[in-house]
């Protein structure tokens, strides 16, 4: 047999010289890409400041102030080789270790500074005294949040601030008042399963320590002490939309003054369940969250009409800059409108987008949509990088950046082509179009946030927003921009009952649409990291403009990908130890006994993408349970033995026959045969679980999930002895 030469012919280092040529230029091509792309590398600042706060929050352990601190200083340095630096590539990323160190130390300290104690198991019926916050209706009573607390019995670890709900509300229930009440309170609820919206991170960031519920009346107090400055404001604002809301009440009674006042003050509380899902299914909920379409139409019409008046008076018009002076004075209005509106996430950033319009006008300087976009990111990261978490950010910038990207297409459209002739209709034609581009590309960008946070997908936005939006631009909004004004006069009565005309034409509007067929579905629930790689992919093609903004593809198909193969658990208990749920051979999940965790219950059929009451999902002896007064045995699908013992004589037929054996009294040393056994005291430290049967069954924790954070407290202490049982979670 022939052998080759060992040594390669000039021939073949040509070759491969060709192959490294090629290969450098295909490697070379994103590199240009991105220097061609200068002008749009702040837009990623943000992202990457949102990416550092992200890893405070992913961690699994409570950082170190130390580790914080390190963080900040590397960032601090890294942003002063970015700004000194010549080299390119050592200034970028030198300015991505200075975003993301920032970001991560910016989220760890503002935990730190907001830190308050938290009460780690139900106590009461305690006496409770305090100062009222916030009030707002709730149900058929009302919530407050009370500060400056007294609460009896409790020493040393008082919560700076408890909600409580008061089903014998009466109107003494004023911010800034002094209330006095009996209460039983709670830890801030954990979520109902791993992976499910945490209410505990949300009410640690605004210094709720308890929640819970009154018996009986408040009855007013003299104050305990004086308030302090910052405090005697916020409850002076909290006041002033709390009688702002009261008079939208008792104008427009019912539901129509609760979305009245949700469109002027941001207080939800009284519109009704029936009126808030038929606006939520027919694509109308965005109406109720004050964002860039309220601001806009109440700011932008307030300008409009300033400045026709001002051009209506000759002296003033020709010698005085009287454009500037009605963006003066849109830029208070506006000012106002967020802080009467509760100053939410979405809010906030349409007012810092509009600022920044006028502020350019003031200046005489061209406003930049897609950096007002990233202005009001970095904004509201910096104040409450928390927001981060909220469905509210992520929706409000997913929708806002998809449009402005959008409308920066349309404009280099346009400009390479001819103007198109205006026929007699070419307004209402324009005005419908933006209304239909709008609502289509604001569904697509938020449709993956609305599967994750909550688990359901509208099919006829467009329609019902096309429909809508007209009544709600030149009627409701301009009746609400009036009835502000004419409030302090005490004549809001009128323009009240107009905006009330045009919110009850709407709510017709969303019924029709929500009731036509299809037009919402439910979704399970889908994986973090799946939305992790949308959102990824979505800013991609977002934020670039050249044609390796396609790229973002890829990770965008990675993320839908994952959520199609996304599978559920298998078994659900909750932190009551009885509540338990089962996937059944069909796919869907079954109760093993009527719940007593009725919220938890719920929630997992909604996160399973299942429709079904919980009273539905009751299994029967078809699916294969069976239960008496000492617990329930029940078959997964893939055959295992699932046994729920409610009492300890139950233990040993059951630690002799089941797979998994979930107790809700404590197990001692008898329980061996099982390969996973859970017990009151598990549940009692990790919360609820979710368990994936295989091989090897993955088991998730409520407790695990949430990490050792300090809005994780942990539970109370026991004695020794009762924590004497057997493998809890451990496997054959």
């Amino acid at each position: 047999m022939a052998v080759g030469p060992l040594i390669s012919t000039p021939r073949q280092f040509d070759d491969a010289a060709n192959v490294l040529r090629a290969l450098s230029n295909v490697l070379a091509r994103p590199a240009r890409a991105f220097l061609e792309e200068r002008e749009r590398w702040p837009l990623w600042l943000p992202v990457g400041f949102g990416a550092g706060i992200a890893m405070y929050f992913a961690a699994q352990k409570e950082p170190s102030p130390e580790t914080a601190t390190i963080a900040a200083v590397a960032g601090l340095l890294s942003s002063g080789a970015a700004v000194w630096s010549a080299n390119t590539v050592l200034r970028v990323l030198c300015a991505v270790v200075a975003v993301v160190g920032l970001g991560f130390a910016h989220a760890k300290f503002r935990s730190d500074r907001l830190a308050a104690p938290l009460i780690s198991h139900k106590m009461g019926p305690l006496k409770v005294a305090g100062l009222i916050d916030s009030a707002e209706a709730h149900g058929k009573g009302m919530r407050v949040v009370l500060s400056a607390l007294y609460i009896a019995k409790v020493r040393g670890r008082t919560p700076a601030r408890i909600r409580v709900s008061i089903r014998a509300a009466d109107d003494a229930l004023v911010p800034g008042r002094w209330v006095q009440l009996t209460a039983l309170l709670m830890p801030p609820p954990a979520p109902a399963a791993p992976g499910d919206y945490d209410f505990g991170r949300a009410a640690w960031f605004d210094r709720i320590g308890a929640v819970g519920f009154a018996y009986g009346r408040a009855s007013l107090i003299a104050p305990l002490r004086a308030p302090s400055l910052l405090e005697r404001t916020a409850t002076e604002v909290a006041a002033l939309r709390w009688r702002m809301t009261e008079r939208i009440r008792t104008a427009l009674p019912g539901s129509t003054g609760g979305i009245a006042a949700a469109l002027i003050t941001g207080e939800r509380g009284s519109i009704s369940d029936e009126d808030e899902d038929a606006l939520r299914d027919s694509g109308l909920a965005h109406v109720l969250a004050i964002a860039g379409l309220h601001m806009g139409l109440v700011a932008l019409g307030i300008f409009w009409v300033l400045r026709a008046i001002l051009a209506a008076i000759p002296p003033l018009a020709l010698n005085f800059p009287i454009k500037k002076w009605a963006a003066a004075a849109t830029l208070l209005s506006a000012t106002f409108y967020l802080v009467i509106s509760g100053a939410g996430t979405p809010s906030t950033r349409a007012y810092v987008m509009l600022s920044t319009m006028l502020i350019a006008i003031l200046f005489d300087r061209p406003a930049l949509s897609m950096r007002s976009v990233a202005l009001a990111a970095m904004v509201i990261l910096a104040f409450r990088p928390e927001s981060l978490l909220e469905p509210g950010f992520q929706m409000s910038f997913a929708a806002v950046a998809s449009l402005v990207a959008v409308a920066e297409w349309d404009m280099r459209r346009k400009s390479r082509k001819e103007r198109e002739p205006k026929g007699r209709f070419a307004h209402v034609s324009r005005y419908l179009r933006g209304i239909a581009i709008t609502s289509f590309v604001g569904s697509i960008a938020t449709a993956p946030y609305v599967a994750y946070h909550f688990d359901r997908s509208t099919h006829y936005a467009v329609l019902g927003n096309l429909l809508a939006m007209p009544v709600m631009g030149f009627v409701t909004m301009p009746a609400a921009a009036l009835a502000i004004i004419a409030m302090p006069f005490g004549l809001e009565a009128w323009p009240l009952k107009v905006m009330g005309f045009g919110i009850g034409i709407m709510l017709r509007l969303g019924r029709f649409v929500s009731g036509l067929p299809g037009a919402v579905s439910p979704v399970a629930a889908w994986p973090l990291w799946a939305v992790v790689l949308i959102s990824l992919g979505g800013l991609w093609i977002l934020l670039w403009r050249r044609r390796w903004r396609w790229l973002g593809l890829a990770p965008l198909a990675a993320g839908f990908a994952a959520c199609f193969f996304n599978r559920g658990p298998d078994i659900l208990i909750a932190r009551d130890g009885m509540t338990v749920a089962v996937r059944a051979d069909d796919g869907t999940l079954k109760l093993i006994r009527n719940p007593k965790d009725r919220y938890s219950a719920q929630e997992w059929l909604k996160r399973d993408g299942d429709t079904r009451s919980f009273a539905d999902a009751i299994a029967s002896a078809a699916d294969r349970v069976r239960c008496d007064g000492y617990g329930c045995i029940i078959h997964a699908r893939d055959g295992s033995l699932i046994a729920a013992a409610s009492r300890i004589e139950a233990l040993a037929e059951d630690c002799s026959a089941a797979k998994i054996v979930i107790s809700a009294v404590p197990v001692y040393r008898a329980c061996r045969g099982p390969g996973v056994v859970i017990d009151r005291f598990d549940i009692m430290r990790a919360g609820g679980y979710a368990i994936w049967l295989g091989k090897r069954p993955r088991i998730e924790t409520v407790s695990g999930e949430r990490g050792a954070r300090p809005w994780n407290p942990e539970p109370p202490k026991r004695e020794a002895h009762q924590y004497r049982r057997i493998n809890p979670t451990s496997f054959p």
